[in-house]
């Protein structure tokens, strides 16, 4: 099972960018890529995935503000994050996804704040 670790997390203010990564312990061109979030009270709520070849699919709430990335090199997925607003504050999870079988990181947290 391919292990995951979050990085970039922290406060931001309103406005703000931050830039999220994910590092996995095997080639993230084998897996469809993505980034989940949970709010306090919320739900989980997917914010961006990657199909390969296949396309990107971004949130409503976050479309033309979040991008996602992959690095196969480096074994990483980013989540660029811009216009952050108080409601993307959240515990931001990165996920790989191959043969219908999605492994989760440990998540990381955001927090958007004057």
């Amino acid at each position: 099972q391919v292990q995951l670790v979050e990085s970039g997390g922290g406060l931001v203010q309103p406005g703000g960018s931050l830039r999220l990564s994910c590092a996995a312990s095997e080639s993230v061109d084998w897996y469809g890529m993505g980034w989940y979030r949970q709010a306090p009270g919320n739900e989980l709520e997917l914010v961006a995935r990657e199909f390969g070849g296949n396309g990107i699919h971004y949130a409503q709430s976050v479309e033309g503000r979040f991008t996602i990335s992959k690095d196969i090199p480096k074994n990483t997925v980013d989540l660029q994050m811009t216009a952050l607003k108080p409601e993307d504050t959240a515990v931001y999870y990165c996920t790989a996804a191959r043969g219908g079988h999605t492994s989760w990181g440990k998540g990381i947290l955001v927090t958007v704040s004057a």
